[in-house]
């Protein structure tokens, strides 16, 4: 079964199998265009998702750079898949809140703890992605 959305908001279907911490990979556009594929962590916030990584990776510069996204949400054969552009979220702070509660959504206390001193060192940048095209496919 495919779901097709063309919304600004996640389908339900999509929301719901996003709401599991799973890992994402994402598609950006390297600045000779050739493509750029990343694994990375993810949170639902409101009705969007958030990214979040260290700066100076090469995944958040070419979304400064060029915005335009894909992003793919696998559990065997189900899999969703996101388009649209990233915005960047101009704020430090809410950057390092993102990383820990993305830290306790896939790693636990015990993760977030060891890594918490790394990543208060880092210079963080989070981005929310501007959703145009949300696909569902089940088995």
């Amino acid at each position: 079964m495919v779901e097709v959305t063309t919304a600004a908001q996640l389908p339900p279907a999509v929301r719901e199998f996003l709401a599991q911490p799973r890992y994402a990979v994402i598609a950006t556009i390297n600045s000779d265009g050739s493509p750029h594929q990343a694994v990375v962590w993810y949170l639902l916030e409101d009705d969007g998702v958030i990214l979040n990584s260290k700066v100076g990776r090469r995944w958040p510069s070419n979304a400064l750079r060029d915005p335009r996204v894909s992003i793919t949400v696998e559990e065997g054969l189900d899999y969703a898949v996101l388009t649209g552009s990233l915005e960047e979220i101009p704020d430090p702070e809410l950057a390092q809140r993102h990383i820990r509660t993305m830290g306790l959504r896939y790693e636990g206390p015990e993760g977030v703890a060891s890594r918490s001193p790394v990543w208060q060192t880092q210079e963080r940048v989070s981005f929310r992605l501007i959703l145009r095209r949300a696909e569902m496919r089940k088995g």
